[in-house]
């Protein structure tokens, strides 16, 4: 897939190892099917809506236990008021928060701790999702 441009994924958490954990686990090229990922790493709320109002992203991971604003009002804001916005993938505290990740309007929740297949695989799934709608 070397001739796609990278996709571009902004990766939210005010915890640098969440951010870490995330990055590591998908790597520069999740899947051999993909193009490579472009990581751009934030750990505040008006960081994240001064890139995504920059637009150029194709995928946004949002920590729902970020504080003090979480992943889930963030992705609810994003949805609101951003034109076509990225698909969101939104890490919930527990798998009962995924009702959460619904009021959100994120396309998918995975619940901490951060299980790398897991991770991996939503990520894979969400970003062919991004490249069929191209």
């Amino acid at each position: 897939m070397s001739e796609h441009k990278p996709l571009r994924v902004l990766v939210y958490s005010d915890d640098r190892d969440v951010r870490a954990t995330v990055i590591s686990a998908l790597g520069t090229c999740p899947h051999p099917d993909l193009p490579a990922f472009e990581y751009v790493e934030c750990a505040t709320e008006p960081v994240v809506f001064q890139h995504l109002d920059g637009g150029g992203f194709d995928l946004v991971i949002l920590d729902g236990e970020a504080v003090p604003a979480g992943g889930l009002g963030i992705a609810r804001q994003m949805k609101d008021e951003i034109y076509q916005a990225p698909p969101v993938l939104v890490l919930t505290g527990r798998p009962q928060d995924a009702w959460l990740a619904t009021w959100s309007r994120a396309e998918a929740a995975l619940p901490h701790p951060i299980d790398p297949f897991r991770l991996a695989e939503t990520v894979i799934d969400l970003a062919r999702r991004v490249l069929q709608s191209a």
